[in-house]
This record gives C-alpha cells, sequence and structure tokens, in this order.
C-alpha cells in the first residue's frame, strides 16, 4: 500500500455502511481507545470510505488517514480529514510521531503484513497506540475473501506472537463476533459463489443476531469469533 490502487471491492464497502450496529460498535471501540492515547494525531491505515475516520473526526478526535485508492481519498479529503497515499508520505514528518494508528479490516490484504507491522511501529511515538480489527480462522475463508482481497485469516496466538516479534506490547487481545464464527461457516459452505452480500443479508444479521453475539462474546470471545480485536503498544 506504498502507492496509487483501487480497492479490491469499492461495491462492498457501501454494503458494509448498513451494518450499523456493527459500525457503531467498532465506533465506540476506537472512541473509547483513542482517549486512552497520548496527545497527538491518530492514524487510519486503509481507510477506505472514510466511515471510521470521518466519525472519529466528528468527535473531535485528531484523526488522519492513509488510503491508497485515490478516489477513496479524495472523498475522505471532503470530509475535511487529511489523507496520504502511503505511509512513506508520512515521512516529512519524521519517524516516530502518531499518538496512535488503528487498521480494520486491512493487514489480511497486505502480502507482507510483517513488514507493514514494522513500519507501524517506526512510525509510532514509543508507547504509542495500536488497534487492530483482523479476521479470525482459516477455516472461515470463502469467497467472500477471495473477492475482497483477502491474502489470510488470523489466528489469535499467531497474531500476538508476530505483533511481539514486530516491536508491540500486547494489552489484550479478543475473538469478537462469537455468532458471526459460525455464520462465517455456513458462508463458507453455502454461501454466493461470487463472494457477493446481499444489503438485506446485511441488515439482517446486524440487527438481529449480531447484538445476541455481542453478547455472546462476554463468554466466548476468548475461544471463537469471526473477528479478532486488538490492542498493542509500542514496545519502549
Amino acid at each position: 500500500m506504498s502507492a496509487d490502487r483501487a480497492f479490491e471491492a469499492p461495491d462492498l464497502i457501501e454494503v458494509m455502511d448498513e451494518a450499523v450496529l456493527y459500525n457503531r460498535f467498532l465506533i465506540d471501540e476506537l472512541h473509547a481507545w483513542s482517549t486512552g492515547l497520548a496527545e497527538g494525531p491518530v492514524l487510519d491505515f486503509g481507510a477506505g470510505n472514510g466511515r471510521f475516520a470521518g466519525a472519529l473526526h466528528d468527535l473531535a478526535v485528531p484523526v488522519e488517514v492513509v488510503e491508497p485508492d485515490p478516489t477513496l481519498r479524495a472523498r475522505i479529503s471532503a470530509r475535511g480529514v487529511r489523507a496520504w497515499e502511503s505511509l512513506d508520505a508520512l515521512a516529512e514528518r519524521g519517524h516516530a510521531s502518531l499518538a496512535g494508528l488503528y487498521s480494520i479490516n486491512v493487514l489480511e490484504h497486505l502480502e507482507d503484513d510483517r513488514g507493514f507491522l514494522e513500519h507501524f511501529a517506526r512510525v509510532l511515538q514509543p508507547g504509542g497506540g495500536l488497534f487492530l480489527y483482523v479476521p479470525a480462522f482459516p477455516i472461515l475463508f470463502s469467497a467472500n475473501d477471495v473477492r475482497v482481497g483477502h491474502l489470510r485469516r488470523y489466528r489469535l496466538r499467531p497474531l500476538a506472537r508476530l505483533l511481539a516479534e514486530t516491536g508491540f506490547s500486547l494489552n489484550g487481545i479478543r475473538y469478537v463476533d462469537s455468532l458471526g464464527w459460525l455464520a462465517g461457516l455456513a458462508y463458507r459452505f453455502f454461501g454466493n459463489a461470487d463472494g457477493d452480500l446481499s444489503v438485506g443479508a446485511v441488515k439482517l444479521y446486524d440487527r438481529a443476531v449480531f447484538p445476541l453475539s455481542r453478547l455472546l462474546d462476554r463468554a466466548v470471545g476468548g475461544f471463537v469469533g469471526k473477528n479478532l480485536l486488538v490492542h498493542a503498544i509500542r514496545s519502549q
């Protein structure tokens, strides 16, 4: 993600705008995380259509973004959020300048995820915060993962080990959306072969299932879920 390129499936970005409760959960998690950071800018790496950066901007969080898709980047800039085409473009500010960096459903797109995590550590202040949200469990890899350009899904322990090896100390890591694990398994075997998500299915899951899934997460979030949520800090 060091140069302009188009997102693989922009239509699915817009479909996920319909997941109102799911997006609100992530915005609330991000806002709570950002309030515990040192003073300084927060970076959204791989911001997509700016859904989360725009929400944080409206909450007065000093957020900027990296988004390599020029069309999406222009949309974000139009909302008053400073947008960069790459991490390299941050070099003019100097290394170790960010109070926090978050990335939602992006790391799985990157062939060299280790290299990007190392780069994240370099652009964060010592003790700066990292918030990651990534798809979990390789068994759930489906046509939808292929459609959106995913290269992998993660497991908790290997991801924790990778973070430790790339300059981070964990504050917390847990699975999220336990019922989504079952839905993901069903989609793998019975979902659309072209990887599409229908607006109706997204709305139904968001309103009827996701709230129950969040309740169940309290009991089984350490063991199973459709995604992994990580809080870490750059090691001193």
